[in-house]
């Protein structure tokens, strides 16, 4: 009897953690070395900043003609990684799991830095040029959609949205940061003051603004009509790259100045460098982004329809599809959890989401299930 109660034991051990994984966090960052010379790398970091690896190397970007990694940019559908490399005018397409190149995702005449997937799906990407600046779409082949921007923003960095869609563009060149409607006009200067040299820009869930400010050493916060509110730290310098972390919801910047990756509460608190001066080869962060790697989707070897339509708003929980399923999560394009499905209910109501493509996926023991979706309102 001991015996048989041991295996059970065992037996529901093991299916509840397979059913109940953590996420396996990895935090990417882009080390732009030199500037426009060598050395460049993308160093990968588990999410507390141990384990450093050499995602791709210095050999890749010398021998390819390109540098000065940018943008870090996971396609999780396809499997892929991109890099926007300002030497060369290019962005290339690399194993998400290796960082072996694959080909050329897009050649952008005014050299490329960041990149963002919009509502509409399709990949938003700035330019570094004082001439050939508008903001470029593309779709997530690679192919060339259009200039949205009717105006340029030189030596473009920062890219968002606020919550009705308008986009932001941050110029390091100009001090600015410039409004977009929804089809790309420019509404003009909406931060036009106090800043010196900004690089990301980052909407916060109130609808505050945080800027990085490269030359002038700090953090900077501003309302949502673009008016300083406050210095967020100044215990940085040359900031640049911004993330948040997915288990502490604190804030991640890259401290260009001495090297490090640096954890921040919402008040600006210092919390702790997560990556230490130089901890793994790091010369000059530039981009930081985390990867939920327990996300892939050559990890979900079946399908499932476990809500439906697949496309709209509102849907209907297929009940004889969840019976043996414990959770559904909702993942965005880019591998980030968005939410978890209430299975309990007979109607998931998404339309708190932003339209676009999402990933419901579940496990049931050792198989996991995938569906995708499309969020439209």
């Amino acid at each position: 009897m001991k015996t048989i109660q041991f295996l059970l034991c065992t037996l529901v051990l093991s299916l509840t953690m397979n059913t109940f994984a953590q996420p396996e966090y990895y935090m990417y960052v882009s080390d732009a070395g030199g500037f426009n010379n060598p050395p460049w790398q993308i160093l990968r970091y588990d999410i507390d900043g141990n384990n450093p690896q050499v995602f791709i190397d210095n050999d890749f970007f010398v021998g390819e003609g390109v540098g000065w990694p940018q943008d870090i940019l996971f396609l999780e559908d396809q499997g892929v990684v991109l890099i926007s490399c300002l030497v060369g005018n290019r962005i290339t397409k690399h194993n998400a799991s290796t960082g072996a190149y694959i080909e050329d995702f897009a050649t952008v005449p005014g050299s490329p830095t960041r990149m963002k997937i919009g509502n509409d799906n399709l990949i938003y990407v700035v330019q570094w040029s004082n001439s050939n600046n508008k903001i470029l779409r593309y779709q997530q082949d690679g192919t060339f959609v259009d200039e949205f921007t009717d105006e340029g923003v030189p030596s473009s960095v920062g890219l968002d949205w606020d919550s009705d869609g308008n986009l932001y563009v941050g110029s390091y060149g100009t001090n600015t940061v410039t409004k977009f409607d929804t089809n790309g006009i420019s509404q003009g200067s909406f931060i036009s003051s106090d800043l010196s040299g900004p690089t990301n820009i980052h909407f916060e869930e109130n609808g505050t603004m945080l800027v990085l400010n490269w030359n002038g050493g700090n953090v900077k916060r501003f309302d949502a009509d673009g008016n300083f509110l406050e210095v967020f730290t100044t215990e940085v310098t040359q900031p640049e790259g911004i993330a948040v972390n997915p288990v502490t919801g604190n804030y991640i910047f890259g401290n260009g100045g001495p090297a490090k990756i640096d954890e921040f509460q919402a008040d600006g608190s210092f919390v702790t460098s997560l990556v230490d001066s130089g901890e793994g080869g790091l010369g000059q962060p530039n981009a930081v982004v985390i990867r939920d790697a327990t996300f892939a989707v050559s990890d979900f070897n079946q399908k499932k329809v476990m809500v439906s339509p697949t496309m709209g708003s509102v849907f209907q929980i297929n009940r004889n599809e969840i019976i043996d399923l414990s959770s559904i999560d909702v993942f965005s394009i880019s591998g980030q959890k968005v939410a978890s499905i209430n299975m309990e209910e007979s109607v998931w109501d998404a339309s708190y989401l932003n339209e676009g493509l999402y990933f419901l996926t579940a496990t049931s023991g050792k198989t996991n299930y995938l569906q995708k979706i499309i969020i439209k309102k």
